[in-house]
């Protein structure tokens, strides 16, 4: 597969997964599943956080150019979530950068 075509699949996924961004129904609904289902989703908001905040500047910046409103973060919840979101914010995409560097030196 060339380049640009893993470029598009590579976002194609994460609009995909990003449809579990905070705020919404299905985060809200999954958050009040208890301590698991907490920290599982925390984890996930942690890895999609660095997405979710360009959307959200870029919403604040430009109101109407993107049709859909995401949170970084989801409120209302517990300390599983919490801990969830750090651990997933502090080494989600940070070992995928880690690793393809760690190859080139």
């Amino acid at each position: 597969m060339n380049r640009p075509a893993k470029i598009v699949v590579a976002g194609l996924i994460l609009v995909a997964l990003a449809a579990c961004t905070a705020g919404a129904p299905e985060a809200q609904h999954a958050a009040a599943g208890g301590l698991i289902s907490q920290f599982v989703l925390g984890i996930w908001h942690g890895i999609i956080a660095p997405v979710t905040l360009l959307v959200e500047v870029i919403n604040k910046l430009a109101p109407t150019l993107l049709p859909w409103k995401l949170h970084m973060y989801q409120g209302d919840t517990g300390a599983a979530y919490d801990v969830g979101f750090y651990l997933g914010l502090a080494g989600g995409p940070s070992f995928l950068v880690r690793r393809r560097w760690s190859r080139r030196v």
